[in-house]
């Protein structure tokens, strides 16, 4: 075979080779441009931050978000930083502006309450706060129990439970320290909750130490508002069996008392005795 032949034969081989490789990179590049979507970076935790941190730029970090981005999601982390958390935020989770209370307010439990809202601090026990189920977010409805006061009639029939606030968010759950009267430190469990001030103004009352609060669990979803009736302790056992009345033991018949009586006959006078065994003889 002619050597120039060749020669041509294997420069066009290369040239073939080469362009189908261009080809090749230059097609896969493109899809898998295609397949991977477009990516935008997004300030995100750079820790747990818990509720009421005011950030710093310590607390955040960045992520990469693919596809469409979460409403309120914030790009810029001077946005971010200075403003308190209103609710947990986990580690990796993005920075939401609704996560967040306005710039200017500060952090703290005053940073979470709206406007036109009030933070109403309760004292309970384990037992009243529902075994320790009331976490902040819950909704619960309070009840109040006790004796109605200037109201005697109420007050012999026992105590009355009432249903006071239905509907109601927690804002925190959690122990504060307060002192006995004579000086000693003690822990008390205390429940904040999300109140307007006329609700405020119903949970001071209730608090004055002559009644007792109680905290019903709900279940978010559910908000009707229930019409419930007072119950009384007298209700509870109404249709109750009565005892039967035990009939009181008859007491003998008092005896007579003996008696008699003078019997004159002409010039004769007797003497007869009435109520004794002789008289009946």
């Amino acid at each position: 075979m002619n050597r120039r032949l060749v020669a041509i034969l294997l420069v066009a081989f290369l040239i073939a080779s080469g362009c189908t490789y261009l080809i090749w990179r230059l097609l896969g590049s493109r899809l898998g441009a295609a397949r991977q979507p477009a990516t935008t970076r997004v300030v995100a935790a750079a820790a747990d931050i818990k509720l009421g941190t005011v950030l710093t730029a310590s607390n955040l970090t960045t992520a990469e978000l693919a596809g469409p981005l979460p409403k309120g999601v914030i790009l810029d982390p001077k946005n971010a930083i200075g403003r308190g958390v209103v609710s947990d935020i986990y580690q990796g989770e993005p920075i939401l502006d609704s996560r967040l209370a306005a710039p200017g307010s500060g952090g703290g439990l005053a940073a979470t309450i709206p406007p036109g809202m009030r933070a109403c601090a309760v004292r309970v026990d384990e037992v009243v706060g529902v075994a320790g189920f009331v976490t902040p977010g819950m909704h619960v409805d309070v009840l109040v129990s006790g004796v109605p006061p200037g109201n005697q009639a109420v007050a012999a029939e026992g105590t009355e439970v009432k249903t006071i606030l239905q509907n109601i968010d927690v804002l925190s759950a959690g122990t504060d320290i307060e002192h006995t009267p004579d000086g000693k430190p003690q822990q008390v469990q205390v429940v904040n909750l999300l109140v307007t001030p006329d609700q405020a103004e119903v949970l001071s009352l209730a608090s004055n130490g002559q009644t007792r609060i109680q905290l019903v669990l709900r279940n978010p979803l559910d908000t009707a508002v229930a019409q419930v009736p007072t119950t009384a302790m007298a209700n509870l056992f109404e249709g109750a069996p009565k005892p039967k009345p035990v009939a009181a033991a008859r007491k003998p018949a008092p005896k007579p008392k003996p008696f008699s009586i003078e019997i004159i006959n002409g010039g004769k006078r007797s003497e007869a005795q009435f109520g004794t065994p002789e008289a009946k003889q």
